[in-house]
């Protein structure tokens, strides 16, 4: 049995939205249980600038390879990250999704 939310406020805008959800549950207001993931495809990331030290054969290297994609190394550099991180984090998601897939039956 579903429980009983709390009606959501209607804000003017989302400064007065982000202090009401700063201070208030979001468990009274919104079922989490029914709720369903949504992939939103065309938002764009936010990025934050990092510094890193890399050893300087290693950033020639990486140079290299970008000229021959043809692509700016340090696009290079954010898909090999992400493609290990995609990779490092599999088997957490498929567990998760395996155990999901359980819980529903």
């Amino acid at each position: 049995m579903p429980k009983e939310s709390k009606e959501r406020p209607i804000f003017e805008n989302e400064d007065e939205e982000r202090e009401f959800w700063s201070t208030h549950d979001s468990t009274e207001y919104v079922d989490w249980d029914t709720a369903e993931a949504v992939i939103l495809p065309k938002l764009k990331p936010s990025t934050k600038t990092i510094s890193l030290r890399l050893p300087e054969l290693m950033l020639d290297e990486l140079r290299l390879i970008a000229n021959k994609r043809d692509i700016p190394y340090q696009s290079l550099i954010k898909m090999f990250l992400k493609e290990r991180i995609e990779q490092e984090l599999k088997p957490d998601v498929t567990e998760k999704l395996r155990q999901r897939i359980e819980e529903k039956r």
